[in-house]
């Protein structure tokens, strides 16, 4: 039996997809404030990747200062209120809270930085002015959360920045991959327009970066160039049945729902395949737009899973059932999907094994794969001297996030994989500040 009725217009969506972190009004925020012990070690501000001052930024709160709080925030991560919305606070800041350890709920700090950072998005405020123009030019590929971090702490330091995306956003991950109840298309935009009136970069849409003579006209006409290219579609599972219809890459499949809301139809009997955040969002979705019966089939042991545990305990509450142990062997079907045949599973000396003869149908009328997104390989083996690792990331150095190719910096999936929007804004502000390094220490010149 559905949890949710399929939303058959707008205001239906919406309330199927109610944001899972609402906006606190000042009261609450206040309230909320009230509680932080303004901890001398602040356990909270070492475990949040960007290093923002929570505790500072709590206390201008709790005084009214919300511009004071929206400040720090920035200071820290140019992604401050996508990261307050969408970030695994509960396993970040808010996991790291004293309170947790007194049997206490942690502080909401991620609704609080929501509630400093919307404010000054709203008033226009102007916090931050480009720096003395240097004369110098860098290109970033990919206006995701790393590239526009980049960008950002670049215009700071005077650089004339230009973004060139290959979709018609911004973003990246953020508007196009990210589940409608974390965050909405019009928060995440507002930001994006927030910041870039505030410094001035210029972003090329619909530009792609995808060919030798491209890479070579940018080395051409900048003194440095970031990438920040994320990831590609949903990898394949090279398995038997992968092509019929009704067969969806969660990461298309969300992206999908991201554009088109309610427009978008789901089969009656959905089995997600996988067992990461990625596949809990495209569960705990396909369970909002009103599917019968989402099963979430996961080859290994609940406790095995890369999902964080409250992002599944949130897929299961939309009504999601979970099948772990089972690894799908085969998708069968005529033209369309009518199910998955898996094969049950157990860890043996170690290592997963197949129980012979445990082969079980799960029927269904739609399947969709979350089992990893491909790498952006194509392009960056065209970047001479680049070097990647052995999974196809970018291998940087630690403290810059230079590439072997000097004249490259990196950040966001194409160095870690996958990882958070928080992860990703703190790679871009650290390779513009390596870039300015390296810039000054050669007062590196454009080609031409």
């Amino acid at each position: 039996m559905a949890e949710y009725k399929r939303p058959e217009n707008e205001q239906e969506f919406k309330e199927n997809f109610k944001q899972k972190k609402p906006l606190m009004n000042d009261t609450q925020a206040h309230i909320e404030s009230s509680r932080c012990l303004f901890c001398y070690d602040a356990p909270c501000m070492n475990a949040c990747p960007t290093g923002i001052d929570i505790p500072l930024f709590i206390k201008q709160i709790n005084t009214g200062n919300k511009q004071g709080a929206a400040k720090t925030i920035y200071d820290s991560n140019w992604m401050g209120n996508a990261c307050g919305t969408i970030c695994p606070t509960e396993v970040l800041c808010e996991g790291a809270c004293v309170y947790n350890e007194q049997d206490a709920p942690p502080i909401l700090i991620g609704r609080l930085q929501n509630h400093a950072t919307i404010s000054v998005i709203k008033s226009g405020k102007q916090l931050y002015f480009p720096g003395e123009d240097n004369g110098k030019r860098v290109a970033i590929i990919g206006a995701g959360p790393a590239g526009i971090s980049c960008a950002c702490e670049l215009r700071t330091l005077g650089y004339s920045v230009d973004i060139y995306e290959a979709k018609a956003q911004p973003s990246g991950l953020t508007v196009h991959g990210v589940a409608p109840y974390k965050i909405s298309n019009e928060e995440v935009m507002a930001e994006m327009d927030y910041l870039q009136n505030q410094l001035g970069y210029n972003i090329l849409y619909n530009h792609p970066i995808s060919t030798k003579e491209d890479l070579k006209k940018l080395e051409s006409d900048y003194s440095a160039i970031f990438i920040g290219v994320g990831l590609g579609k949903t990898a394949n599972l090279q398995m038997t049945g992968e092509n019929l219809l009704g067969v969806h890459g969660a990461v298309e499949f969300i992206e999908e729902l991201r554009s088109k809301h309610s427009e978008v139809k789901i089969a009656q009997k959905v089995v997600v395949i996988g067992g990461g955040n990625t596949a809990m969002d495209a569960a705990s979705e396909s369970a909002r737009l009103g599917a019968e019966e989402v099963t979430l089939a996961y080859r290994r042991g609940k406790e095995s899973m890369g999902a964080y545990d409250f992002e599944y305990d949130l897929a299961v509450s939309a009504g999601v059932k979970g099948l772990f142990n089972a690894s799908p062997v085969e998708i069968i079907g005529g033209e369309r999907v009518e199910g998955v045949r898996f094969v049950k599973t157990e860890i043996e000396n170690g290592r997963l094994t197949n129980i012979e003869g445990s082969e079980f149908t799960v029927a269904c009328d739609m399947v969709i794969k979350a089992t990893g997104q491909a790498k952006q390989g194509k392009l960056l083996r065209l970047i001479d001297k680049l070097t990647l690792d052995e999974k196809t990331r970018i291998v940087v150095n630690s403290d810059t996030n230079q590439t072997t190719n000097p004249m490259y910096f990196a950040g966001g999936d194409a160095i870690n994989g996958g990882a958070e929007v928080v992860n990703g804004a703190y790679d871009g502000k650290l390779a513009a500040n390596g870039i300015h390094q390296w810039i000054t220490d050669n007062q590196r010149q454009p080609k031409t």
